[in-house]
């Protein structure tokens, strides 16, 4: 029942607004249009967030599907080219905007053939979400008291459609600032203390890389000093950590804010380490109901087994979770996000469309 047709040109107008983070209006204003023409009326709340409901025609527990309306730059101007082995990319010069355009297509064009076809379906509850690039600033900022529904499919990531991910990190971001005292490097550098030298002390003694198979640091930026005739007297370091496990993200940003604050200490300075929670951990069980919903939809359509996978990215489904939903990320035709290289597959994304379809009507099996 899919229009690939319209699914493709859905997808090609999607890429071509402009919706870096903190930019939605158009993409909100246009999303509102599409809805409305759907008979679908939304809202915009505070945050910029565009969330709407399609009431149920038969039984069931409501369910949420969300996208998110912004891209990563460079994404301003993106032009989608087809291509005749059936991908889509940008002109190279940007994003694609795949990433989520292919969701909220995939989202739409199952919402058209309901009403085409008069489908029957429980309560749809729809999320369109602002700066979820921003670690998911605008889900943060969502009143979920809107909600009816319990179980949520974000449709965010990226791999085969089929696969969907039920774990995903913690991540913390780690700002370390280090301040020691300048003196001319020439002349009289033993009155300076090299707060560079108290960077390297503790970086020397810290794990980065892969410190664990569900554990990451990171030590991404690095800034400071006046002049190289300088003793430099102040250096920022800016790092994360990513883990599966709460708590051990927790006991690695501790250990890296005592590296700093005790190689500080050794050589004279001073180390300031700030750590702040972007995203929280999550994990999904394969028997809850969201999981097993995805699976008997995979089943319906005929495509075996799902692929169950842990992500070391965030999404708006970890802000889902630790607001009492229980979500899964799903595939949804995107691949080499972030990059001016991204790309969808025409295949892929009649395919994400037919699953959210199945996910949508799927008849409960209690």
């Amino acid at each position: 029942m899919i229009n690939e047709n319209r699914l493709i040109e859905e997808f090609i107008k999607l890429t071509a607004i402009d919706a870096e983070s903190g930019e939605e209006a158009e993409m909100r204003a246009y999303l509102t249009g599409a809805l409305e023409k759907l008979y679908i009326s939304a809202e915009t709340d505070d945050a910029g967030n565009l969330f709407a409901r399609l009431p149920g025609t038969c039984a069931g527990d409501a369910l949420l599907f969300s996208a998110h309306m912004d891209t990563v730059s460079p994404g301003r101007g993106k032009k989608a080219v087809r291509h005749p082995d059936g991908r889509i990319t940008s002109d190279g010069t940007t994003v694609l905007g795949a990433d989520d355009a292919a969701g909220i297509a995939a989202i739409l064009e199952a919402l058209t053939v309901i009403r085409e076809n008069a489908l029957p379906h429980p309560d749809i509850e729809l999320l369109f979400t602002a700066e979820e690039e921003r670690f998911c600033r605008g889900s943060a900022r969502f009143d979920y008291t809107n909600l009816r529904a319990k179980t949520a499919c974000v449709l965010d990531l990226t791999g085969p459609v089929g696969t969907a991910a039920v774990a995903a990190p913690t991540i913390l971001s780690v700002d370390v600032t280090i301040r020691g005292q300048a003196a001319h490097a020439g002349f009289a550098p033993e009155d300076g203390i090299n707060a560079l030298s108290i960077a390297a002390e503790a970086l020397a003694k810290l794990n980065t890389g892969r410190v664990a198979p569900d554990t990451t640091v990171n030590f991404g930026t690095v800034e400071g000093g006046t002049g190289r005739n300088v003793v430099p007297d102040f250096i920022r370091i800016a790092g994360e950590v990513r883990s599966l496990r709460h708590e051990t993200a927790l006991a690695q940003a501790h250990a890296i804010g005592n590296a700093f604050r005790r190689a500080a200490e050794k050589l004279g300075g001073a180390a300031e380490v700030t750590v702040t929670e972007d995203l929280r951990a999550y994990r999904i069980a394969e028997d809850e109901p969201v999981v097993t919903r995805f699976r008997s939809a995979l089943a319906a359509l005929g495509w075996g087994r799902p692929s169950l996978v842990e992500t070391f990215g965030g999404s708006d489904n970890n802000q889902f979770v630790r607001h009492g939903l229980r979500g899964v990320v799903l595939a949804s035709a995107m691949e080499l996000v972030h990059t001016t290289e991204e790309y969808t597959e025409i295949p892929e994304l009649v395919k994400s469309a037919a699953l959210t379809l199945q996910l949508m009507t799927l008849e409960d099996e209690r």
